[in-house]
């Protein structure tokens, strides 16, 4: 069989082999599945962070709603970065050495920039959403500074690490798509949180003098917006990923924001459930590291002419979605297990093993079910259109992702828990 007959299999054939399916794809799935389960540690330690935030939650109205695109646009703007540093590294443009070249600076200041505007977006936006729906919630002030400042420290964390990340697994022969997403999304979550609890301390220190508040905001203003025509203008490779990602990540964020909506509005459900709260972020991050991977394979398969970017899927985008379906079923129920268990750990009463298994398995299914289909045509879509799928995909894959996966995981919660009381 040829490798062009061997693209344009059809489902029913790869089904009718699943055996030989597995062995040829083995190697996508160990190295996918153990970066996702590494994901889940880190969305564990974050489950734990915000099930342990009530006191801030308490403190700052409306930081519930702030949280979800926090830990959404740390995942976007530097699953892109690792998506774009894999691309490269594939065809040969950048080196694995930590060497600091002219493209890998370009994408290094790029995302930092893209973090600042993105932070300052997502604050306006979360007080916007908080006067929408009439909930209590912080001055915008504090929003800004809450956002920005913990936007920052991820930043100073996050860079080296992707790029760490990136290099080392492609020197050691492992692909990148099947690696960096995961476990960049995992360290997104595992930080983001200890981020902005350090921001609530940076702002509280700052509360000696409303007037320092003021001028701060200023200055980090002044800062973005000079950073941003900075680098618009910098280079075309600059200027290119700013073009096409700003739009994205603005819709991003409005997602991430409407996720952190949602889940304000279910926040008694949450808090009268613990593990359910524990889960959240295990899920999403889960979720998202999922779809990222789909994504990051779809894009690169795209580059090189692997995946055929037809108004139906098949060949290898099949065999992506095959895989990605393979990984939801043996990952979401291990997800519930461990965010129970870590309930029980903690002394916390949980809803059980049973119910939190079959609710985040259930959960997973649907959301995985909806997202192939979306990732497939906005891949497709971007590349058809001559946009870079590496800035488009994973960002709007993933955000789109957090708003499904926060009502899907409620709703299956609400449907799973009412039928047993």
């Amino acid at each position: 069989m040829t490798d062009k007959q061997k693209r344009i299999r059809t489902p029913l054939s790869i089904f009718s082999t699943f055996p030989d399916f597995l062995d040829e794809h083995k190697s996508i799935i160990k190295e996918s599945l153990i970066a996702l389960l590494i994901c889940a540690i880190g969305d564990l330690c974050a489950g734990i962070v915000l099930g342990k935030m009530t006191f801030f939650l308490e403190a700052f109205p409306g930081l519930l709603v702030i949280i979800p695109g926090a830990i959404g646009m740390r995942g976007n703007i530097f699953g892109s970065f690792a998506s774009r540093l894999s691309t490269n590294l594939h065809i040969g443009i950048i080196s694995p050495k930590f060497k600091f070249s002219q493209d890998l600076n370009y994408n290094i200041f790029s995302s930092f920039v893209l973090t600042l505007v993105l932070s300052l977006f997502l604050a306006i936006f979360a007080k916007i959403l908080c006067i929408i729906l009439h909930q209590p919630s912080m001055n915008l002030i504090d929003f800004i500074l809450i956002s920005v400042i913990a936007g920052i420290i991820s930043n100073l964390i996050m860079l080296p690490i992707t790029m760490l990340v990136s290099f080392k697994s492609f020197k050691h022969g492992w692909d990148p798509d099947n690696i960096t997403s995961p476990i960049i999304a995992a360290f997104g979550d595992l930080f983001t949180l200890p981020a902005i609890i350090a921001s609530l301390f940076i702002l509280q220190l700052m509360n000696f003098n409303i007037i320092f508040k003021d001028i701060i905001l200023v200055i980090i203003l002044i800062i973005i917006t000079i950073s941003f025509i900075y680098c618009y203008k910098l280079s075309e490779e600059t200027n290119r990923i700013l073009k096409q990602s700003t739009p994205v990540l603005l819709l991003c964020s409005f997602l991430g924001g409407a996720a952190g909506g949602i889940l304000n509005s279910a926040v008694e459900t949450l808090v009268t459930n613990p593990s359910l709260l524990t889960l959240l972020p295990l899920f999403s991050g889960e979720s998202g590291s999922l779809i990222s991977i789909l994504g990051a394979r779809l894009s690169s398969g795209l580059h090189s002419g692997l995946v055929e970017p037809f108004r139906k899927p098949e060949g290898e985008a099949v065999h992506n979605f095959i895989i990605c379906f393979i990984l939801a079923i043996i990952v979401f129920p291990i997800i519930g297990f461990l965010a129970e268990a870590s309930s029980y750990a903690l002394g916390e009463v949980g809803v059980g093993f049973i119910n939190i298994m079959e609710i985040s398995t259930l959960s997973g299914i649907i959301l995985a079910t909806i997202m192939v289909i979306i990732v497939y045509y906005v891949s497709i879509t971007s590349y058809n259109n001559n946009l870079d799928p590496d800035n488009i995909v994973i960002p709007v894959s993933t955000s789109i992702t957090d708003s499904i996966s926060s009502l899907t995981l409620i709703s299956v919660s609400l449907l799973i828990l009412s039928s047993i009381i």
